[in-house]
């Protein structure tokens, strides 16, 4: 069977299962009668309904921007329409922000003012901002990095006159990982102390190298002492090293957002590609979500879909699907 094909049938299996659970709802709705005193073929239908109807979920949907990378940098949508699409074309209320949308933007007042007017006229939440290509807060060099820390700032402040509860940074550097460590520390902990007079908190991905280190990054952030200095699990960003471009040392993600989730102040739904029954391939996310409610966590969980085979469309609602079907089962 060719890729086509199992796409065409994943996705219609998406379908069958959402009208199959529209037509269920429906029917017992409809079919609410109690059942006679002493008719044991009977079912209770109060247990069946209470079965049926979806389970309230442990955490919030929120879509990260990322997802629609291919068609924002391709000019099919602005980012001041951002807010809008994910309400109304994927339902979702809480929105992620990635920089490099409107990286010349973030001391444009009227800009900002008009970006949070089209997330208020849709009734979405600006949870975070995204922050890349403003130095490096691991760097060794204590100019560059002091650099780095002030390149952020405007950012910081962005974030709070957006309404979001956060900026993701990342935790990068150049030396052995007791040097970077060292450093990173340094630079979060000023940037923290900056954020904190905003009520906004600084947190760091796993994006690679070092920081894809469950227990190096959670170490870090420990150090900072800082209580809106946190982290940000991203369920696939678990390279150690890459060569050609293929990563060739990986750290266990299920040990790793285990190490990170007790500073975790947002958490991300990598996915890439799906089986036939919509269950990402990459990670279990059943096991995932399973250690994320273990650690109490009840904020939004990002949808990022960065894979190939369906279309971003396609790629954001079946991570959706998934993470409320998964959701639902250990609500």
């Amino acid at each position: 069977m060719n890729q086509e094909t199992n796409r065409r049938n994943f996705l219609r299996s998406l379908g069958l299962i959402t009208v199959g659970a529209a037509t269920g709802s429906a029917f017992l709705s409809a079919c609410g009668k109690k059942p006679a005193a002493g008719d044991t073929a009977a079912v209770d239908s109060a247990a069946i309904k209470a079965a049926a109807e979806p389970k309230e979920l442990f955490f919030k949907i929120s879509l990260a921007q990322w997802s629609l990378h291919k068609t924002l940098f391709d000019g099919k949508l602005d980012n001041l329409d951002f807010p809008a699409k994910a309400k109304n074309d994927y339902g979702v209320s809480g929105v992620e922000f990635v920089n490099q949308f409107f990286k010349d933007k973030a001391k444009d007042q009227t800009y900002l003012a008009e970006l949070k007017k089209r997330c208020g006229d849709n009734g979405v939440t600006s949870v975070l901002i995204m922050c890349d290509g403003e130095g490096s807060l691991g760097d060794l060099n204590k100019k560059k990095r002091a650099e780095a820390v002030d390149n952020h700032k405007k950012w910081v402040e962005a974030a709070k006159f957006l309404g979001c509860h956060s900026i993701r940074v990342n935790a990068h550097g150049e030396g052995t990982r007791e040097e970077v460590g060292k450093s990173t520390t340094d630079g979060l902990r000023s940037l923290s102390e900056f954020a904190k007079g905003s009520g906004i908190n600084v947190i760091v991905e796993n994006h690679g190298g070092y920081s894809s280190d469950g227990l190096w990054l959670s170490t870090v952030i420990k150090d900072t002492g800082m209580d809106n200095c946190g982290t940000l699990p991203d369920f696939g960003n678990f390279c150690l090293k890459r060569e050609n471009d293929k990563c060739v040392e990986e750290y266990d993600r299920y040990k790793g957002t285990t190490e990170m989730m007790p500073y975790a102040k947002g958490v991300s739904a990598k996915t890439h590609d799906f089986d036939a029954n919509g269950n990402c391939v990459e990670t279990d996310y059943a096991k995932m979500l399973g250690i994320v409610k273990a650690a109490g966590y009840t904020g939004f969980i990002g949808i990022e879909y960065e894979g190939s085979t369906l279309s971003e469309d396609e790629g954001i609602r079946a991570t959706k699907a998934l993470l409320e079907k998964v959701g639902a089962t250990i609500a």
